[in-house]
């Protein structure tokens, strides 16, 4: 069986309190192949309501701010879509760039946007459309790069 060269995860959990009534966060995880084509490295990306909370962010925007697969406070999380190799590949380019192409690293509203889910829909695009509860994922964000 090959290995995978990439592979991205789209994950979810519920939010904390209230909100986690009626809305999730979404985040990506990013895996890249290290010797002998194993899958070692992984980084998680996503945007986060408070900004600049670790050292790898661009204002609201976050990498490896939490554990990979690690909840934000209302239980475990849970894998939504998987994508590997080619697609993957393609994917992780887009998150990667993102600090330089994502439009609103320094805005974040929990409604109606731009916040996590914006962040993770724009990521995905029309590979997957988002759940009803990814409050923010319809808010509109400016094609800056045709090619992404």
């Amino acid at each position: 069986m090959k290995e995978a060269v990439a592979r991205v995860e789209l994950r979810s959990a519920k939010i904390p309190s209230f909100p986690g009534i009626v809305a999730d966060h979404y985040w990506l995880v990013v895996f890249h192949a290290a010797e002998r084509r194993q899958l070692q490295k992984c980084d998680r990306w996503e945007v986060w309501q408070h900004a600049c909370q670790n050292e790898s962010c661009w204002g609201h925007l976050h990498k490896n701010l939490l554990n990979p697969f690690q909840g934000v406070g209302n239980g475990p999380s849970q894998l939504i879509k998987q994508w590997i190799d080619e697609e993957a590949m393609s994917i992780a380019k887009k998150v990667e760039s993102s600090p330089h192409t994502y439009p609103f690293i320094n805005n974040y509203r929990y409604w109606p946007g731009p916040n996590s889910n914006t962040f993770a829909q724009w990521i995905a695009g029309e590979k997957i459309k988002l759940g009803s509860r990814a409050i923010g994922k319809n808010f509109p964000v400016p094609d800056m790069h045709q090619n992404t």
